[in-house]
């Protein structure tokens, strides 16, 4: 058994040492990978899960928690032919970056008024963006009593990818009223608008 210490460690370095450890697997192996909060939990399950490996989580006690992943061996990595052949739909592989609840810089109240705006707009688009993601301030759109949460659900609905960073719900205080999509971390975060096609922030 492998173990990962990512205790303290803020998000992404949980996710980060994991993958790393996933990725230097030679043949079958287990991973145990020890944090102290539910949201590293819930990122690592949801990247261990994405690479192939059986995940199982046990809280051990107050600010402990680990996480075992059962691997066959390293993730696959995609094949170049596998890339060129992705690399036409990268171009339509747009990204919605929301920052904060509110739009522009002035009045407060103007610029909830136009963020909410903007989400109902990206609704009425002819080809829609394939994930928008949320943090810091805009990681309160998508909970609950958000202006915006029927739009949201409207685009989930329709394909949409919604994503919200763990670690800004947590410091906002909103973990448990998320109402729309689902938790992210700031590697996958980073992973998506790297390999965006196009970023759309207001």
């Amino acid at each position: 058994m492998i173990t990962v210490n990512a205790m303290g460690d803020n998000c992404p370095i949980p996710v980060i040492k994991t993958k790393k450890a996933m990725q230097a697997l030679t043949g079958p192996e287990v991973i145990e990978v020890l944090v102290d909060n539910e949201i590293a939990v819930q990122n690592v399950s949801k990247m261990a899960t994405a690479q192939g490996g059986e995940v199982s989580s046990e809280k051990l006690g107050e600010k402990e928690y680990k996480v075992v992943i059962s691997m066959d061996g390293a993730p696959v990595a995609a094949s170049e032919e596998t890339c060129e052949e992705c690399t036409p739909d990268m171009k339509n592989n747009t990204i919605v970056v929301i920052s904060s609840d509110r739009m522009g810089n002035g009045n407060d109240a103007l610029g909830k008024v136009l963020i909410k705006g903007f989400i109902y707009a990206i609704t009425q688009l002819d080809t829609l963006p394939k994930k928008m993601l949320f943090y810091n301030g805009g990681a309160t759109l998508t909970v609950e009593g958000s202006d915006s949460l029927e739009d949201l659900k409207s685009l989930e609905a329709q394909g949409v990818e919604i994503l919200t960073c763990g670690t800004c719900l947590d410091y906002y205080g909103v973990k448990d009223k998320l109402a729309v999509g689902s938790v992210t971390n700031m590697y996958s975060i980073v992973e998506a608008m790297a390999e965006a096609g196009k970023i759309i922030k207001p």
